[in-house]
């Protein structure tokens, strides 16, 4: 289970907070500008830092998006593997494997992770306070926003998310596992 919850992640962390000087923006303005996004598609490089490495775990590949619940991460390296993501389905394909299909209502703590992602990139506020607890620091030009879980079967796996980026483009998403380790991938836009 921890290692599906890493892969559907799109893994990060959060270690940058912006600082402390930041204006004050309204989170309804944040959500309004990622509403106006209805796709994207851009290249990632993802590094898992797990505590029984020496050296992050490192991983490239493509990520796209189609409003309202459409997500595809594409790893090509370092050895491919596909994670698609439609409304409660989820479709796991890797290489020397079987793929697997999953019905996300039957991982409700999986279908949260996958929601922290898939809502902030359509701006639905709402379905990200069903599970976290929201905090936005900065500007249009530089924001972070902080997603702390609500429930204890959710923060007994990850202890936050922080998601960053400029105006409506998402640049950064980290994750902070409770159990020390923590990812951070960076996202690089290519195209509509």
């Amino acid at each position: 289970m921890r290692r599906l919850l890493g892969a559907v992640l799109l893994p990060a962390l959060l270690l940058a907070p912006l600082a402390a000087q930041a204006a004050e923006w309204p989170a309804a303005e944040l959500f309004k500008l990622l509403a106006q996004q209805k796709s994207g598609r851009a290249s990632y490089i993802e590094k898992k830092y797990i505590g029984i490495l020496d050296k992050p775990v490192e991983s490239s590949g493509t990520l796209a998006f189609t409003a309202p619940d459409k997500l595809e991460k594409r790893t090509l390296k370092p050895r491919p593997e596909l994670l698609r993501l439609e409304g409660d389905k989820l479709y796991i394909e890797q290489a020397g494997k079987a793929p697997l299909n999953l019905n996300l209502s039957s991982y409700p703590e999986v279908a949260a992770f996958v929601d922290s992602i898939r809502a902030t990139l359509a701006g639905d506020r709402k379905a990200l306070e069903n599970s976290y607890q929201l905090n936005l620091l900065g500007s249009a030009d530089k924001w972070q926003l902080i997603l702390l879980p609500k429930y204890t079967s959710m923060s007994a796996i990850l202890t936050r998310i922080a998601i960053s980026g400029r105006q409506g483009e998402v640049q950064r998403i980290e994750f902070a596992l409770a159990d020390g380790d923590h990812s951070e991938m960076l996202i690089s836009k290519v195209g509509p």
